[in-house]
C-alpha cells in the first residue's frame, strides 16, 4: 500500500463505518491490486489472454474478463480499463504476485510490459445518492451507464453495477487525496467489508486464491454481466468455455443467497446437498460478507441442488437461503 496514502489516511479522525445501511459511504480501494499493460503490442497481447473482447476496453468504457487455464478454468478475473495508451486490470491484491509472474510467461517477443502499479495509483470508491453530487467538482459529466467511464484531469471514473450508484476513482495520490477531503464531510468512510458487500449484492463474482482454478467463467456468471465475448477470437481456454455455451448443458451456476450461521463462511469452502449425486460435490462459496444476522454470499452450486432449495453450508452447516440476483440468468 503506498505509504503517503497510508499516513494520509490514519490522518482522517473518522474510523470505518461498519454498518451495511450506509447512505453515502466512501472505500479506500487498496485492497484490490493493480496491473498496467503497456507497449505496443498490448492490445493484441491480451486479446490473446482474456474471456472478453480487450477492444472494447477504451477511454469511455470498461468491462470484466476472466484469465483461464487451458482447461478453461479461471486463474483469476479483472475489471479492465484505459488510461491512455495503457491497460489496467483489477485484481485483490493477494492475485497480483503470480498472474504478474504467469502472464509475464505468455510475453515471449510482443512488444509488451507488464507492472505492478498497486501503489502508483489510489483508488477510491463512492456509494449512495450522494455519490454524483460529491464528484461534480472533479468531473463535468457522469457515466451514465454501468461499465462506463469519464476521463478528466488525470482521473479515471468507473461507473459501477450495484443497487444504488456507486463509483470508482483511480488517479495520482494528490488528486485523489482532494476528492477525499471533499468527500468526507459529507460520506462516512466504510470499511473493506462495506464495498465487497456491494460486489457480492450486485452479483459480480471475484476470484480469489481460495478458488483459482475452481469454475470455468459461465459458471460464475461472467457471460451474463459482459465478462465473456463469444465472437473475438481465440484464448487460452476459449475451446472449453465456448464449447460449454454452445454443446454442453451448464450444470451449475452462481446463486446470491443469505446464510445464518456463527462460522464465516470462506471462499471454497464445500456446500452440501443430500440429493445430489455430482462426484465433483454440490458446490463452492465465491464470496461472503456479514449482513444483518448472518452472511451474504455468492456461491456457485449445482442446478439441479438449487432448485431443491436443500443446500447447507457444509455437510452439518445451516441452511442457504436463495434470493433474487440484480439480473436474469436467461441469456439475451
Amino acid at each position: 500500500m503506498n505509504e503517503e496514502w497510508t499516513k494520509f489516511l490514519a490522518s482522517r479522525t473518522d474510523n470505518d463505518q461498519q454498518g451495511t445501511e450506509l447512505n453515502c459511504a466512501l472505500n479506500d480501494l487498496s485492497h484490490l491490486g493493480l496491473i498496467r499493460v503497456s507497449g505496443e503490442d498490448a492490445e493484441a497481447y491480451l486479446q490473446g489472454q482474456l474471456t472478453n473482447d480487450i477492444r472494447e476496453v477504451t477511454g469511455s468504457h470498461s468491462n470484466l474478463a476472466g484469465w483461464c487455464n487451458a482447461k478453461g478454468r479461471m486463474l483469476a478475473n479483472f475489471r479492465c480499463f484505459r488510461r491512455e495508451d495503457d491497460y489496467y486490470l483489477q485484481t485483490p491484491v493477494e492475485n497480483i504476485p503470480g498472474v504478474v509472474q504467469r502472464l509475464g510467461m505468455y510475453i515471449l517477443r510482443a512488444k509488451v510490459t507488464l507492472s505492478d502499479v498497486s501503489d502508483e495509483l489510489i483508488r477510491v470508491g463512492l456509494t449512495g445518492d450522494c455519490s454524483e453530487a460529491l464528484l461534480q467538482p472533479f468531473f463535468d459529466e457522469m457515466p451514465e451507464q454501468p461499465n462506463d467511464v469519464q476521463q478528466q484531469d488525470q482521473l479515471t471514473l468507473i461507473r459501477l453495477p450495484g443497487q444504488k450508484p456507486r463509483y470508482e476513482i483511480v488517479g495520482p495520490i494528490q488528486q485523489l487525496q482532494e476528492l477525499w477531503l471533499t468527500a468526507e464531510g459529507q460520506a462516512q468512510p466504510a470499511s473493506t467489508d462495506f464495498w465487497a458487500l456491494q460486489e457480492i449484492q450486485a452479483g459480480i463474482p471475484t476470484i480469489y486464491q481460495a478458488t483459482k482454478e475452481a469454475f470455468v467463467p459461465q459458471m460464475t456468471n461472467m457471460q451474463l454481466i459482459d465478462g465473456v465475448s463469444f465472437t473475438k477470437g481465440c484464448y487460452t481456454g476459449q475451446e472449453v468455455v465456448a464449447r460449454m455455451q454452445y454443446l454442453g448443458k451448464l450444470k451449475r451456476r452462481m446463486y446470491l443467497a443469505h446464510v445464518e450461521t456463527s462460522t464465516v463462511p470462506q471462499p471454497g469452502d464445500e456446500l452440501f446437498a443430500r440429493l445430489s449425486t455430482s462426484g465433483q460435490g454440490t458446490g463452492k462459496v465465491v464470496e461472503a460478507q456479514a449482513n444483518g444476522d448472518g452472511y451474504d454470499l455468492l456461491a456457485v452450486i449445482e442446478i439441479a441442488s438449487a432448485e431443491e432449495d436443500q443446500v447447507l453450508l457444509g455437510e452439518q452447516g445451516s441452511p442457504l437461503k436463495i434470493v433474487n440476483l440484480p439480473y436474469p440468468f436467461a441469456e439475451s
